[in-house]
């Protein structure tokens, strides 16, 4: 051959294929950037679950407003009387014989102070369809009125402005059965006299 390389030898080079590193490079790069995108998208959701990475403190920053509940004193009142300053007059406004004067023993064994027993009067005789009626003055009906419904919870209250005296009435009417359980009328007599303070809401900011 007139060329002017020769080939000697039974051997003869082999042409191999360029490597496709283009290729290589790019899925590298491909893998870098999906995996960079995932751990950021992992960052994102630990710092929605964690509050933007600041710890949380029980006492607070003080960047936060707080609305807080506490409890006042009621309104000063006058006191309420003793069962043992209330005139009771017990009158039975039913057809059932001796009911007043086993419901005045009753009350006189419970500190009150016991005035007239007998029969109601024609107003209220067998007009009381309730467990029982409670008149008074108009003075009686946040004092006496009150502390004597404790015992007959109830039981109608209603003032008369023309009446005189301090005493208050008791009319058994005919849903009358018992007075209340002693037990229950102490603690009755109790949360009167200490009525649970009004709470009121204060803003902490």
């Amino acid at each position: 051959m007139g060329g002017k390389y020769r080939i000697k030898g039974n051997k003869y080079p082999r042409m191999r294929r360029p490597r496709r590193r283009g290729r290589l490079v790019a899925l590298t790069v491909a893998s870098v950037v999906v995996l960079g995108v995932g751990g950021w998208g992992t960052l994102q959701l630990i710092d929605v679950f964690t509050g933007g990475g600041r710890k949380a403190s029980a006492a607070g920053d003080g960047t936060d407003c707080g609305t807080t509940t506490k409890a006042s004193p009621s309104p000063s009142a006058e006191p309420l009387p003793q069962p043992r300053t209330i005139t009771v007059n017990v009158l039975n406004a039913t057809t059932r014989a001796g009911l007043a004067k086993k419901t005045a023993d009753e009350l006189k064994k419970r500190g009150f102070k016991i005035g007239d027993v007998g029969n109601a009067t024609k107003q209220y005789d067998k007009k009381v369809k309730g467990t029982g009626l409670l008149l008074g003055p108009a003075a009686a009906l946040d004092t006496s009125l009150p502390v004597l419904g404790t015992q007959l919870p109830g039981a109608e209250r209603r003032t008369e402005a023309a009446r005189k005296g301090a005493a208050v009435d008791l009319v058994i009417g005919d849903g009358f059965k018992e007075l209340a359980k002693k037990p229950d009328a102490d603690r009755a007599l109790t949360k009167l006299a200490t009525p649970e303070p009004a709470p009121t809401t204060k803003n902490g900011c």
